[in-house]
């Protein structure tokens, strides 16, 4: 049943539709429980009726039984009376001995009527003059008991007869006429039995059928509300699929915008080191050039005169070579030359000849023996995977051996990249904020190709990047176009 605590009070604001909403959520609750409140009622109400009308009809049975007794008992005295009179005339032994046996069923039936009469069943008045019935009976087999001895030639065993007395004819009507009261209120109380009987039957089925009527009411009010709520429910169903399917359109469409402007800040990235690297080497480079050529020119003017400060300029030339090595190795790593002069191949053997070198490594190559031709964002792209991942490698792997793997066919290009360090952890493919990871993944995605990275067999870790060989379509975003930066040094 529901909870009758959780009702909305309704003297605050605002209570008649909480209320409305309490009753309409929870209609169908209270629907079935007026149906089990009514059934139930239903059912105790006709098992009464049935009680009632088992009642009244053992009532009339049981009146019907007497009448019938009450009957017999003055068909007997009727039999008695016969019986006497045709002694009275033949004077057979006979006769008088079907008079006491007369008499001695006719005790019986006494009997039987006592145990009725006596039992709690009939009024005060009816047990009055049933009792007065029995003693005018035993007056009367006495009189004629008695009657009897007088009329017989010889004397007469009639022992079974009871003892004699004198009844007037007065008391035999009275018997007679008692008896047929006794019969008609019998009579009465059996007929009245019988139509309250039929009276409660009336009643019984008009409850049983005003109960399955209601009940049917009930159950289709119900079915009708949960189709109500059914619908109610499929609308809202609807309704978040649809919602559903216009957040997964929104999602997509930032996400295409974001692999959009991922690939953007990429390419404006690169395009503002490619910048970088040309000034540096431009600009930087002459003027680290020139400034050796001065230096060495004017050591070799005060060499002899001036031993001090010629080691000095010597210190200078030194510095001046470091600085030009630094700048290159500043501008290779921005805008590796080597890609960009000699291709993809002859880049990848470099620099993992370069990363072996500096890091101890035993280094597997699987490059193909000739150079090949891949549009330059492939090839960047292709290149900065295998640079992190070098770099990651020297950083956290601890590893002796590295293999590398370039395969191209089937408009497929894939870069596999292997260490047999520690390995990555599980926990760290999830971390959100590894941007080394991200970045090599946003990478290959912004060129619609697949990276997979996961640890190795037994331990290191694999790296497994595979990007169309056929330049692709670039995604579009609605930016403004990128401006290389000029940096000034």
């Amino acid at each position: 049943m529901p909870n009758v605590q959780n009702v909305p009070d309704a003297g605050n604001p605002g209570a008649a539709a909480r209320l409305s909403d309490w009753m309409r959520n929870r209609s169908w609750a209270i629907a079935m429980t007026v149906a089990i409140v009514i059934t139930v009622g239903g059912l105790v109400i006709l098992e009464t009726a049935r009680q009632r009308i088992a009642a009244e009809y053992e009532t009339a049975l049981e009146a019907r039984d007497v009448t019938v007794q009450l009957s017999t008992l003055a068909s007997q005295l009727s039999r008695l009376s016969a019986q006497q009179s045709d002694f009275l005339l033949t004077k057979q032994d006979a006769a008088a001995h079907e008079f006491c046996a007369t008499a001695v069923r006719i005790r019986q039936s006494e009997q039987q009527l006592n145990r009725f009469y006596r039992g709690g069943k009939a009024d005060s008045a009816e047990l009055a003059s049933f009792t007065q019935i029995l003693g005018l009976i035993e007056a009367r087999i006495g009189a004629g008991a008695s009657a009897l001895q007088r009329a017989a030639p010889h004397p007469l065993d009639l022992s079974a007869c009871g003892s004699a007395s004198e009844a007037s004819p007065a008391d035999a009507s009275l018997v007679d006429s008692t008896l047929s009261l006794l019969r008609d209120n019998e009579e009465r109380r059996a007929q009245h039995a019988l139509a309250a009987s039929r009276g409660d039957q009336r009643i019984s089925t008009l409850c049983a059928a005003g109960l399955s009527a209601l009940n049917i009411v009930l159950f289709i009010l119900l079915f009708r509300n949960l189709g109500i709520q059914i619908d109610r429910q499929a609308r809202v169903q609807r309704q978040l699929i649809t919602q559903q399917e216009g957040l997964d359109q929104l999602v997509n469409e930032r996400t295409r915008q974001l692999e959009a402007l991922g690939w953007h800040l990429q390419a404006v990235s690169e395009n503002e080191k490619t910048q970088l690297a040309r000034e540096l080497h431009d600009e930087l480079g002459a003027i680290l050039t020139a400034s050796k050529m001065d230096v060495a020119w004017a050591n070799r003017k005060l060499k002899d005169s001036e031993p001090d400060i010629s080691e000095k300029l010597k210190r200078a030339l030194a510095n001046l070579d470091q600085g030009i090595a630094l700048k290159r190795r500043i501008i290779e790593d921005m805008r590796p030359t080597v890609l960009a002069n000699f291709g993809l191949v002859t880049a990848l053997r470099t620099l993992a000849d370069e990363a072996a070198q500096r890091n101890n490594w035993t280094l597997e190559l699987h490059l193909p023996a000739d150079d090949i031709k891949l549009d330059e964002q492939t090839e960047i792209a292709l290149f900065r995977v295998a640079q992190e991942s070098l770099t990651n490698a020297a950083k956290y792997a601890r590893a002796s051996k590295v293999s590398i793997a370039l395969q191209v066919g089937d408009g497929q290009v894939a870069l596999h990249i292997a260490d047999n360090g520690v390995g990555i952890m599980p926990a760290d493919l999830k971390r959100t904020h590894t941007h080394g990871l991200l970045g090599m993944r946003q990478r290959v995605a912004a060129h619609g190709g697949r990276f997979d990275i996961r640890r190795g067999v037994p331990n290191g870790t694999d790296i497994h990047v595979e990007m169309p060989s056929v330049s692709t379509a670039t995604p579009s975003i609605d930016l403004p176009p990128a401006t290389p930066s000029r940096t000034s040094v």
